[in-house]
């Protein structure tokens, strides 16, 4: 069954459950799967009229495209777990990693010089004084010509402001990434959204319940007892599990947000998070004219997974080797403040502009790029009023609020 086919099973008229359960993200499902497994209904309650939330697959006419989070990082117990469960198939993503340089020229990186790059982050941890990144980058001893790659890194796979992020965090980080094999990734083949149908297919068929078009407009609650005003109707129940992310969270009881009264304690510490920014979109081509050419080695070239320009923005691109019938693709990302540049901006005007600039990185003639472009999709998840943002992370001084 399609994705489309699964995601539009009717939802019952039921209006009262054991728990509510906003959001049917990633999230919200596993919360609504563990509850079903114990005997507790939850009824789950979704502003969009599709489950997954910030992982949304698009089915186009050349294939499936990400829109928003795609790469499995590392060996997450439970997030593996749920990939056998569904019986989804997996490619590690690995390859040649290509640089444009400060002159324009083309060359291969080496795995040692990036993880040179990244040892400083692993002695963030034990700061006796927690700072952002940017302060603690210019009182170390890191080179200055190391400086721009690592917050170019900080920035962009965090989605963070390396004036705000915590340094600390950071170290924390490299830490939890070390013991998941986090360098390594992995992509879903058919689509990152797999996992949330399978999980949303499971909660419904435990006896769960999922409502679409549910605009969270109120949370009105007591011990015992709540009643959740939406777009599709009022649903009340002894309890609700928020699952909404926090950029929607932050605007709780402001100007144009949800109503959630009273204010829970935790909404003071979500408050002093903050969440990133990052824009992205993909260029699906009829085949990968970036083979042709001769600024770097054709074994590198057909190998190809990632593509740094740093001096150009977006400064992040990959590809979808080594996956086998993958689409000839490449998606363009640009994380924390250089993502500013995006928002708001039209797919096809976006990918006209990388076809300039991308003939421009291999040397081609821009005519041939252009040709084979067959169409350019985005989401901009920025604007998007259902998460406001990429992910999260922690500012300076905030390490205890994830927690709290």
């Amino acid at each position: 069954m399609s994705m489309a086919a699964e995601t539009s099973t009717e939802n019952s008229s039921g209006q009262t459950a054991d728990v509510l359960v906003l959001g049917a993200g990633m999230a919200g499902l596993a919360a609504a799967h563990a509850l079903v497994e114990r005997g507790i209904r939850p009824l789950v309650l979704e502003a969009k009229d599709r489950v997954g939330g910030r992982i949304h697959s698009l089915q186009t006419s050349q294939g499936v495209v990400e829109l928003g989070a795609e790469f499995v990082h590392g060996k997450n117990a439970e997030l593996w777990a749920l990939i056998e469960e569904a019986g989804a198939r997996t490619v590690e993503r690995d390859g040649a990693m290509l640089r444009e340089g400060a002159a324009g020229e083309l060359h291969e990186d080496e795995e040692i010089e990036e993880g040179e790059l990244f040892d400083p982050l692993d002695r963030l941890v034990n700061l006796q004084r927690d700072s952002s990144f940017e302060e603690w980058l210019a009182s170390s001893d890191v080179p200055n010509e190391q400086r721009a790659g690592l917050r170019g890194y900080v920035e962009g796979f965090n989605a963070a402001d390396a004036s705000r992020i915590s340094a600390q965090s950071l170290g924390l980080q490299q830490r939890a990434e070390e013991q998941i094999e986090a360098k390594r990734a992995w992509h879903v083949v058919g689509g990152y959204s797999q996992l949330a149908i399978f999980l949303a297919n499971r909660v419904r068929k435990l006896g769960g319940e999922i409502k679409f078009n549910c605009v969270v407009k109120s949370v009105r609650w007591s011990a015992g007892n709540v009643t959740v005003e939406t777009s599709g109707g009022v649903f009340r129940a002894p309890r609700c599990i928020v699952t909404l992310p926090l950029g929607v969270l932050q605007r709780a009881n402001r100007d144009g947000g949800m109503v959630l009264e009273p204010e829970p304690a935790a909404m003071a510490h979500a408050r002093r998070l903050a969440m990133g920014s990052a824009e992205r979109f993909t260029m699906i081509f009829r085949e990968p004219w970036w083979e042709r050419s001769k600024r770097v080695n054709e074994k590198a070239l057909k190998a190809m997974n990632f593509l740094f320009t740093f001096r150009r923005s977006p400064p992040v691109w990959w590809t979808a080797h080594p996956e086998p019938q993958a689409l000839p693709t490449l998606t363009a990302w640009a994380g924390g403040p250089r993502a500013a540049q995006f928002v708001g901006r039209d797919a096809d005007q976006l990918g006209d502009e990388a076809c300039t600039a991308l003939a421009e990185v291999f040397g081609l003639p821009e005519q041939q790029v252009r040709e084979a472009l067959l169409a350019t999709h985005r989401h901009d998840w920025e604007l998007d009023p259902f998460s406001y943002g990429a992910y999260s992370y922690i500012p300076a001084g905030a390490l205890d609020a994830p927690g709290a």
